[in-house]
């Protein structure tokens, strides 16, 4: 991990975890868009995408690198710009770990001060569909510094509907939008805490680590209507009075500088994403394998005709099992189409396969 402050750059090694850049270049107030949990590698999470809290600001991870340093199956050294290869570069910037080992990201990072404001509104689930469309609906004219997000979990006395946002900058700014959230209904309780910027990206930590077994499902949402957000609260459950065992699902806010990207200039797609939904299980028992990603799945397909897409990054095994479905899903025919040309020129022998493969060229 190497930052220049001067030029706002970081160069990091294709080992580390986001963690590790968060520190180094916050060190001087200074940070690039990385995911929600620190853990993840870098190498993974950015050539997938990257989203995160800086990512309405700023773009995805994969917006804000300025080169790769790539070791092809050949075994050659190559760098990949918007100058130099360029071809590659469009295909390393979403494309996943198809086209050879990268080594090295170059980030642009920027100044964005080490404090945040993150604000959780928690509604009882059968309250929560008006609650739902007025926070959906303010989502659509808040500052970039804002990430909505959303979550339906079980409490002790029912399901219980999350919504808030993350506010990256001045606390006393994000603020301001407090007034217009507590306005959307009654809480039955809140929260609105003042994490460092480090603190924010621990949150979600896990700390079981692969101690669980998980499932996830994932969808891409242009919108979000009605139908959608009563789908959303029964997390797949036939009602609201839900068991334990049901997923959790939650929503995470997209927009800002993400969409100001040409959807063509980049092999990352969906750029007209409203929100990212996920559907998500952990458990210890293998006896609850099929009931806990059964339920996953059927969370999944709940929100699926209201679906655009899907998140490269959150394929899961089954999916990208069954041929290139789970593939197409995460790029449109004409990306696949390029993405399958960039594959042919690196990687002619498919030798990077276990990832959400593209394959050559016959």
């Amino acid at each position: 991990m190497r930052i220049d402050p001067a030029r706002r750059r970081a160069r990091v090694q294709g080992g580390a975890l986001l963690g590790a850049l968060d520190r180094a270049s916050q060190a001087y107030g200074l940070a690039t868009t990385a995911g929600n949990v620190s853990h993840t590698g870098v190498g993974g999470l950015t050539l997938g995408g990257g989203m995160g809290w800086l990512a309405r600001q700023y773009g995805l991870a994969c917006d804000n690198v300025v080169s790769y340093t790539m070791v092809t199956a050949e075994g050659d050294v190559v760098t990949a710009s918007r100058i130099e290869n360029p071809d590659l570069f469009w295909g390393l910037r979403g494309g996943g770990g198809n086209f050879g080992i990268v080594t090295e990201f170059e980030f642009q990072l920027h100044r964005i001060g080490t404090r945040t404001l993150v604000a959780e509104f928690d509604f009882r689930a059968e309250d929560a569909v008006p609650v739902i469309e007025g926070w959906r609906d303010l989502n659509a004219v808040v500052p970039r510094q804002a990430t909505f997000t959303a979550s339906v979990g079980s409490g002790p006395a029912g399901p219980i509907a999350t919504l808030g946002f993350v506010w990256v900058g001045d606390p006393d700014e994000g603020r301001r939008l407090l007034p217009a959230m507590r306005a959307l209904g009654r809480p039955v309780a809140s929260r609105v805490t003042t994490p460092s910027y480090l603190e924010l990206q621990q949150r979600d930590d896990s700390t079981g680590g692969h101690a669980y077994r998980r499932y996830s499902k994932g969808h891409y949402l242009r919108s979000f209507p009605t139908a959608a957000i009563e789908a959303f609260l029964l997390r797949g459950g036939a009602d609201l009075s839900a068991s334990l065992d049901l997923p959790g699902v939650g929503l995470q806010a997209h927009g800002g500088a993400i969409a100001d990207v040409p959807e063509a200039d980049a092999a990352f797609s969906h750029r007209g994403t409203m929100f990212e939904f996920g559907a998500g299980s952990r458990w210890s028992d293998p006896a609850e394998d099929d009931a806990r990603m059964g339920a996953a799945r059927a969370a999944g397909a709940s929100l699926e005709p209201y679906a655009s897409g899907v998140y490269v990054n959150s394929l899961t095994a089954d999916e990208l099992a069954v041929g290139q479905r789970g593939v197409r899903r995460a790029y449109s025919a004409a990306k696949l189409a390029r993405l399958t040309e960039v594959k042919t020129a690196y990687d002619p022998a498919n030798v990077f396969h276990l990832n959400q493969n593209i394959r050559p060229a016959l």
